[in-house]
């Protein structure tokens, strides 16, 4: 890409002769060999899940978080640089704060989504901006996977770094970074939520069924990793909220064994 990009990639406001913004492509990449974020809608709630690789021993355990609240509803997972995703997650808590300001109510996942993706999108107009994933000639941002619940029941929503996000959303699941493109044909993490039958599956299995997806697609062969699970369903009080301990043990549990029993019939 190097050799059709020269000229052309120097900013995000610059299109090829093809019609391609070649630092947004360079963002996704990035994005696409990141944290592998799942998120799965089930019949009463909604579950979201990130593979977290641990880069030193040195770390607090549970520091450099992924997955943030962005109101008491709803909550957010970010793939690629966590510092644009806290960006991101700053601006959707903004969102949710104006919204329930104007109207008096928790604003909707997908109101929440798309003033997101807008805002995401605004950095591959304007080049003025001046953090971001390249530092020459503009921003563009991380995959965002957003989960709430409102009045139309749960929802999960997907957003690329180029602001797509209501083009690419799903409202049965979804699957950012690097296990969203595990080979070169490959949709690992996906092919693993097509499998299984969302529509009877409850939040406390979803959180079963997500961590082995994670497990799953962990590609780094002998770099200890990570995972962090929230939902937002009737057993949290409809609340976005992190996953009790014990029902986390039972899932890397589950997870780990199904892995071991995978890798034996290999």
């Amino acid at each position: 890409m190097s050799g059709i990009g020269t000229g052309y990639d120097l900013s995000p406001t610059t299109y090829s002769p093809d019609g391609k913004v070649f630092q947004s492509e360079y963002a996704q990449k990035a994005v696409d060999s990141g944290s592998t974020v799942v998120g799965l809608k089930v019949k009463d709630g909604v579950v979201m899940g990130v593979e977290k690789l641990i880069v030193s021993k040195l770390l607090v355990e549970g520091s450099n978080r992924r997955i943030f609240n962005v109101d008491r509803h709803a909550g957010m997972a970010v793939a690629g640089l966590a510092p644009d995703g806290r960006v991101i997650v700053n601006r959707g808590i903004d969102e949710a704060a104006n919204y329930k300001r104007f109207y008096g109510d928790n604003i909707p996942a997908l109101m929440l989504a798309e003033r997101v993706a807008t805002f995401m999108h605004l950095f591959n107009l304007y080049w003025s901006f001046s953090v971001g994933w390249h530092s020459v000639g503009g921003t563009v941002w991380d995959g965002t996977v957003k989960m709430g619940w409102h009045s139309v029941g749960s929802e999960v929503w997907a957003a690329q770094c180029s602001g797509t996000g209501c083009a690419r959303s799903t409202r049965a699941g979804a699957a950012l970074g690097k296990g969203q493109h595990a080979g070169l044909a490959v949709d690992a993490a996906r092919n693993e939520i097509e499998k299984l039958k969302l529509s009877e599956m409850t939040a406390r299995q979803a959180v079963i069924e997500v961590a082995k997806i994670l497990h799953r697609v962990h590609d780094e062969d002998g770099k200890p990793f990570d995972i962090e699970i929230s939902w937002v369903c009737e057993e949290s009080g409809r609340e976005h909220q992190r996953v009790p301990q014990d029902l986390m043990a039972e899932a890397t549990q589950a997870a780990k064994a199904a892995l071991a029993e995978s890798d034996m019939e290999d």
